[in-house]
């Protein structure tokens, strides 16, 4: 079966206007889908008015007590369940879920990694195991579309902060052993952009080192194409950065 796993974050879910044209696109989308979504900036928003700090490094966020309590309120509940009640509308019969839902993304906290000679203790964030595949192909067979929020589930940790961008490709590789999937990372850019502005259209290994060490590619753009290495590597079938007004277009990922 062709499934499409679709991951939006940034604007795409920041602005009301954007978000609904997005949720527009993907609704008309044929076939069966999953929808990832992120919600970073709105985590950052209710931490600073709690007085909790965001610390990012490389794209991804450090997760104290604090703040694993604010991702959990915001990806879990606000973006959400906004999104579910969205799609309903469209008709679209939703179901919203993070990994502890049926076990669906178990992952083992993240043990301090060394970044640039430093070593980084990246707090309750969760390097995923396992995906339930058999669980969401399920849901999928009845005809429900999955809403995945970026916070996936350690036995003995509970809830852990997961990068939506690794949460999608995870995702996305567990149906690719019973489906032709394809999977679109959907932010507010066209595309990986060089540095004149414009959409890069392929990028391959290689040329992905080299816009990394030159800085082109950085922060959140790193985890998002990195991932999509990994899916590529596990059986999914085709890869793409881009933006709401171009799900078949934007910047090709291919290993």
């Amino acid at each position: 079966m062709i499934c499409n796993v679709v991951k939006a974050g940034g604007a795409v879910l920041e602005d009301k206007g954007l978000r609904n044209r997005f949720l527009e696109g993907f609704a008309a989308l044929g076939g069966r889908k999953v929808l990832v979504h992120g919600g970073g900036r709105s985590a950052t928003t209710v931490a600073a008015a709690l007085g909790i700090p965001t610390t990012m490094i490389e794209g991804r966020r450090v997760t104290d007590e604090g703040m694993r309590e604010v991702v959990t309120m915001v990806y879990g509940g606000l973006v959400n369940k906004e999104i579910v009640a969205a799609l309903q509308v469209l008709g679209i019969d939703a179901l919203g879920l993070t990994g502890a839902d049926l076990s669906l993304v178990v992952s083992r906290k993240r043990p301090p990694v060394e970044i640039e000679g430093k070593t980084v203790d990246f707090g309750y964030v969760g390097d995923v195991v396992s995906v339930n595949a058999e669980a969401l192909g399920k849901l999928l067979e009845w005809g429900k579309v999955p809403v995945v929020a970026p916070l996936s589930f350690d036995p003995d940790w509970g809830l852990m902060n997961t990068n939506a961008d690794t949460m999608a490709s995870e995702v996305a590789a567990a149906l690719a052993a019973d489906n032709e999937v394809s999977l679109t990372f959907c932010f507010e850019k066209e595309g990986v952009l060089g540095v004149d502005g414009r959409v890069i259209p392929e990028i391959d290994p290689a040329l992905y080192g080299k816009l990394k060490s030159d800085g082109t590619v950085s922060g959140g753009m790193i985890p998002k194409i990195e991932n999509a290495f990994a899916a590529l590597s596990r059986g999914v079938k085709a890869v793409r950065i881009t933006d709401i007004g171009h799900l078949d277009g934007g910047t090709l990922i291919y290993g």
